[in-house]
């Protein structure tokens, strides 16, 4: 589900995708222990949601650098919530199935994240970023 139509390239992105099934897993996992654990359960979900929403906001605002900041931002989220998920295993809160799964989208998008930010510090390097957005206007077309 979607509020607005977009077609954003971060989107396609390997590491976004599996930072959107975290989220997802998280907010289904604490579901169960949201009562019991309210600080732990809101840390968690804060995190999830952060490490998704500063790929978006450092995308859309336009800049190479924006988005290479909002990607590490987003990388540090996901670390604060994988120290969590590991707690929360240890304290018998999520199941092993939980864990392992919730521990490979965290490898994935860690890894996938990496590689893309060694392109975008190419592209960087290159000066080939190419604004997300920006429209051709008919005077800039010869």
């Amino acid at each position: 589900m979607q509020l607005l139509k977009r077609d954003a390239a971060y989107e396609k992105l390997v590491f976004y995708q599996d930072i959107c099934k975290i989220r997802r897993l998280i907010y289904k996992i604490t579901e169960r222990f949201k009562k019991t654990h309210i600080r732990l359960v809101s840390q968690m979900r804060d995190s999830a949601r952060s490490a998704k929403q500063n790929i978006r906001e450092g995308y859309k605002k336009g800049t190479i650098g924006e988005f290479i900041r909002g990607i590490n931002i987003a990388l540090g989220s996901l670390e604060e919530l994988g120290g969590d998920v590991e707690d929360c295993f240890e304290d018998e809160l999520i199941t092993q199935e939980e864990f392992d799964k919730l521990s490979k989208q965290y490898r994935s998008a860690n890894y996938m994240a990496g590689r893309c930010l060694e392109s975008l510090y190419k592209i960087k390097e290159k000066g080939t970023w190419k604004e997300p957005g920006k429209r051709l206007l008919k005077s800039n077309i010869k």
